[in-house]
């Protein structure tokens, strides 16, 4: 039986109401979308809006994954937490927002992974 593992990926740090009027970035898709990545290949995660988040992987790929439906706070949080049994995150996973105060927020299923290119 393999150990669940907790992780908490904290995306870049923004205000909560700068996060709000920056808006979604225009992605172009740069291939299939995937169901499953590699926790140990996430660099780093940017949190969109509370549907949106962009997955930064070693190597300069960017996978955006959008969710099914809107996750209550995370746009505003801009940080989640997940808890797997391997090392990949796939789109039948879920993510816990992670509120101030150490608090979890509510927990949202995951979409597909999408390779994009973020428009500058």
């Amino acid at each position: 039986m393999r150990p669940i593992i907790w992780l908490a990926a904290v995306a870049a740090v923004v205000t909560p109401a700068i996060a709000r009027d920056r808006g979604v970035p225009a992605a172009t898709p740069a291939g299939k979308a995937v169901d499953c990545v590699n926790t140990t290949d996430i660099q780093q995660t940017h949190v969109r809006s509370d549907q949106v988040i962009d997955f930064e992987m070693r190597g300069g790929r960017t996978y955006r994954n959008t969710l099914p439906y809107a996750c209550p706070s995370l746009g505003f949080e801009q940080r989640f937490g997940y808890k797997l049994s391997t090392t990949q995150l796939c789109s039948v996973d879920t993510i816990t927002v992670l509120q101030s105060g150490g608090m979890r927020g509510p927990s949202c299923g995951l979409g597909q992974f999408q390779p994009v290119t973020i428009a500058k």
